[in-house]
């Protein structure tokens, strides 16, 4: 389609229309804003078929000839224009509709084409400006960006209607194109306008996009009728078959209003706006601060600026905006009332800090809990405890935590069939709840009457504390064998740590492991040791060798572990010993694991008091005449039975250690790619492997990356999710 078409005659069917429309819009002529072209294009029902190598042909010519036309620039402004108009006709024919969709289809194929096929650093080729001699309607202000333009009316229209959510994500995949850590010189036109909105728009977004993720609304598939886009067997239309170009994307906000499967139809729209929300709430816009930097470490030098740039990241309203939200009571009428309504009620004003979202606090709380197998509702879960302390507080007092902690605590069960970030999402998030002394204490008071899903050990009448003790020491134990994590180790002993203190009636398994801990971590530290005398002794190896030093840290490192795992037993024998009779049956059971530790100077004093309540109960125990052996379960009779006369003498107090999660100095480092890579697996966004460098892709592999449907059971559960690449 290298030529624009001929005018199709006054009896030309409306396929040769399409044809002569589409190929006039990518073609080499410019049409003014004003022309009625627009009109005819954008009330196009779009049935015709073409191959997605048409299509890419298409893209191709309207890439090279938008530099003159400005076509992209023009659309987005009748895109906008079309937003407007169907915003201000409430109940507005099917007309209005169609132009906005089918500005939607045409902005979101090619503005994506555009997007993952620029050659240069800063997206010249999108040409979001329209060119000085333009001819303009009478009310445009040539002064106004097309970017702020587009995105106000797309996130005024988002709040009220919830077609645009994929264009949105087509519009910031920008980012893609930037590098792992935000500088000044990425371009990201439309993120960064969506950032400049005014404060009761962001908060309405956010509270928009929230709704939809909790109620995850279903529109009746009659809704599709009035859309002549779709044809009569359901097929897709010329810009539905994109093919690497948009097919798989640009559908999926209009697809769950026709979609037969109600379960489907339901996840798309709520997952997809929970992408949105992750991007919004995690970008990071880095600009050189106006401040200059003098250099004046040298006597003769000028006071001229030295060539170091000082950079430094604005505000996120949106983050803020989610972090400032607040609890509201909501019944399902009025959630659905505000679903179908443009209503700002719920946006509160505050004088310090402007609006403020209400949400249902109990239905978010509850669709977390049964979504947080997929990896985005984990991500809005840890976002929610580490940044918003109102809903922190909510869910430490919620009398039903298992909610939220079964899920998380099966998900670790299987961390070998997930993803390391969402293993550390999950710690973290444990970590964050275990700072709260009445977490760690309610968690005891509730008892499982099974685990099912623990395949090692039959767990019944199990409190929810105990499953979580032995939940994450087995992640300390996968990582040992798998991982190697340094990381992922602090966070599970910082956990446990923190729950020590407040231990009840630690189950008989869950206290075992505990012990097989210090076994386990004892022996990695002996191996090291040797490891390390070996090399020393080695006279090819001299003791600076970098590879001795590496031993020696990694060495330290266990050192700490060892010693944090001594305090945790510390803490359960030196504040809840009496309530913790297995405990004491699993340290008497193993006390030889102890000994060989008993001089070491980074653990004496800890061992001390593990060896002087050792030392109270064997003494008893020996000076006790016993018919017969002692059996399991005399042995824990006998120790429940002394526990009361325990008064903890010659017990060092130690201060109790507490830890706390603290988010590092750069976490847009980790979070940014971090997102995109969960949009790019979940959304059906399929974008060019050879334009990202976001974040490192296998260049061999693939040239289109995009997810594969997901996999799931009878039950409708997720089975797996992997990113999958099409050759």
């Amino acid at each position: 389609m290298g030529a624009v078409p001929s005018t199709p005659r006054h009896t030309s069917t409306t396929a040769e229309t399409a044809e002569y429309l589409i190929g006039t819009f990518v073609g080499e002529k410019s049409f003014p804003l004003a022309s009625d072209f627009w009109q005819k294009l954008l009330e196009l029902p779009l049935t015709l078929r073409w191959s997605s190598y048409r299509v890419q042909q298409a893209c191709e010519l309207f890439a090279q000839n938008n530099h003159h036309t400005r076509h992209l620039a023009k659309i987005l402004i009748h895109l906008s224009w079309c937003l407007q108009e169907a915003v201000r006709t409430s109940g507005a024919p099917s007309v209005v509709y169609l132009k906005a969709i089918n500005a939607v289809y045409f902005s979101s194929v090619f503005l994506k084409y555009i997007i993952e096929n620029s050659q240069s650093d800063n997206i010249e080729e999108l040409c979001l400006s329209l060119l000085e001699n333009e001819p303009v309607p009478k009310d445009f202000m040539t002064d106004q960006r097309v970017e702020n333009l587009l995105m106000h009316n797309v996130l005024t229209f988002l709040g009220s209607i919830d077609e645009l959510l994929n264009f949105m994500l087509v519009a910031m995949s920008t980012q893609l194109l930037s590098g792992p850590t935000p500088g000044p010189k990425d371009v990201n036109p439309f993120l960064d306008a969506a950032m400049s909105q005014e404060s009761l728009l962001v908060s309405s977004v956010v509270h928009r996009l929230l709704l939809n993720y909790i109620m995850r609304p279903r529109l009746p598939s009659s809704t599709a009728a009035s859309y002549s886009i779709f044809s009569e067997e359901n097929q897709p239309g010329v810009l539905q078959r994109v093919g690497s170009a948009a097919a798989n994307f640009v559908l999926l906000p209009f697809n769950y209003l026709v979609n037969s499967n109600s379960e489907g139809s339901r996840n798309q729209l709520a997952d997809c706006s929970l992408h949105v929300l992750l991007v919004l709430i995690h970008y990071h816009k880095c600009v050189v601060s106006d401040e200059s930097i003098t250099d004046r470490s040298d006597d003769s030098a000028s006071t001229d600026p030295v060539s170091k740039v000082n950079t430094y990241f604005t505000v996120n309203p949106y983050s803020k905006a989610l972090e400032n939200a607040r609890d509201i009571e909501y019944g399902i009428g009025e959630c659905i009332r505000i679903l179908l309504a443009v209503d700002r009620a719920d946006i509160e004003g505050n004088a310090q800090n402007g609006p403020v979202v209400r949400l249902p606090f109990a239905s978010l709380f509850d669709t977390l809990g049964m979504c947080l197998a997929d990896e985005t509702a984990v991500l809005l879960l840890y976002s929610l405890v580490q940044g918003n302390s109102d809903f922190l507080e909510y869910v430490l007092v919620r009398t039903d935590l298992d909610t939220l902690l079964m899920p998380i605590l099966e998900t670790l069960y299987s961390a070998s069939r997930r993803t390391s970030n969402q293993i550390y999402m999950l710690l973290i998030i444990l970590l964050i709840l275990s700072q709260d002394s009445s977490f760690n204490a309610s968690i005891h008071k509730m008892i499982l009457p099974g685990v099912p899903w623990y395949k090692e050990h039959l767990l019944h009448q199990t409190s929810l504390g105990s499953l979580m003790v032995i939940i994450l020491i087995r992640t300390v134990q996968y990582n040992l064998s798998k991982l190697r994590d340094v990381y992922l180790h602090t966070t599970c002993l910082a956990t446990l740590a923190n729950m020590a203190p407040h231990v009840h009636r630690l189950s008989a398994y869950a206290s075992q492991r505990l012990v097989s801990l210090f076994y386990m971590l004892s022996r990695k530290y002996n191996k090291l040791v040797e490891l390390r005398d070996d090399k020393l002794q080695t006279k090819a190896i001299s003791t600076g060798d970098g590879l001795v030093e590496d031993m020696s840290a990694e060495l330290q490192i266990y050192t700490d572990f060892l010693r944090i795992v001594l305090e945790i037993l510390n803490a359960i024998l030196t504040y809840a010993l009496p309530r913790n009779p297995e405990v004491v049956y699993a340290i008497m059971h193993r006390q030889e694991v102890f000994q060989p530790f008993k001089s070491h100077p980074r653990f004496a004093e800890l061992l001390e008091n593990i060896y002087n309540v050792l030392d109270f109960f064997n003494s008893r125990m020996d000076a006790q005449r016993m018919d017969g052996e002692w059996s399991v379960e005399k042995v824990l009779l006998f120790i429940i039975n002394n526990c009361r006369s325990w008064r903890g003498e010659g017990m060092k107090m130690f201060t109790q250690l507490h830890f706390s999660y603290e988010q590092e100095s750069h976490p847009e480092e980790f979070f940014i790619p971090y997102v995109w890579q969960l949009v790019l697996s979940r959304c059906g966004f399929s974008f060019n492997a050879d334009a990202i460098t976001l974040f490192p892709v296998d260049m061999n592999a693939n040239k289109e990356i995009y997810y594969d449907e997901m996999n799931t059971n009878q039950n409708g559960e997720l089975n797996e999710q992997r990113v999958q690449f099409d050759p």
